[in-house]
């Protein structure tokens, strides 16, 4: 067990692990993302409401939802310490090179993760604790299957009527376009996927799905609430 220990806990463990948890993690934004494009639905919450009730209700998906929030805090505390060893080393940002030739998001990972932090938890407290521990103080709403549960349909709309909340995911949802411009492709090469081949599709996924697609219909939905 010692030299799993320090293999992950080794600079290259670290980079692994990293590109492991971000590639999972780039998995569940697609994920999300097709579930919340329900949202654009116009059927006064019925099929969001639907989705959201099953979701909440899968014990696999509780699991994997739980895991995927683990994930998170592994991917960021990683990130951070690679980031520490890095600046420590080199006297410099996360980057790659001399910095001159790097680009922006990549001298700034650490900057643009933990901005994503911060507007993570900001989310959670948005949505997921009002769901799953103030039940109570939300709207109820009847599926049509009979079903009572939370109107988080409704709570979407009330909360991106709030100008500043809808600024703050815009500005979020540009810091994970560039997390994503970086990172992606990153996660391949840390992981020895890098071959003239295909390293050229990785990254053209990377940016036009990663880094302008997914940040670019998350941004619209609180946009399309504060502007119905």
């Amino acid at each position: 067990m010692n030299w799993l220990l320090n293999y992950f806990t080794s600079s290259l463990g670290r980079k692994i692990m990293m590109s492991l948890t971000g590639l999972f993690l780039c998995l569940f934004l697609v994920i999300h993302l097709i579930g919340n494009m329900q949202l654009f639905i116009p059927d006064d919450g019925m099929a969001f409401n639907t989705y959201a009730y099953t979701m909440a209700h899968n014990p696999l998906i509780q699991i994997v939802g739980w895991a995927t929030k683990i994930i998170i805090l592994v991917h960021a505390f990683q990130g951070l310490v690679l980031w520490a060893k890095n600046k420590a080393a080199k006297g410099a940002r996360y980057a790659t090179g001399n910095g001159k030739s790097s680009s922006w998001a990549s001298r700034n990972m650490a900057l643009l993760g933990t901005a994503l932090l911060v507007f993570l938890i900001i989310h959670l407290a948005n949505f997921w604790v009002k769901a799953k521990f103030f039940p109570e103080g939300l709207e109820a709403f009847t599926l049509a299957d009979g079903t009572e549960t939370e109107n988080l349909y409704a709570l979407a709309v009330k909360t991106f009527e709030n100008v500043g909340i809808v600024i703050l995911y815009v500005v979020g949802m540009v810091a994970l376009a560039y997390h994503m411009y970086h990172g992606f492709q990153s996660a391949f090469q840390s992981l020895g996927i890098n071959h003239k081949k295909y390293t050229p599709a990785i990254k053209w996924i990377g940016i036009a799905v990663f880094a302008i697609l997914i940040p670019l219909l998350f941004a619209a939905m609180p946009v399309f609430f504060y502007l119905k």
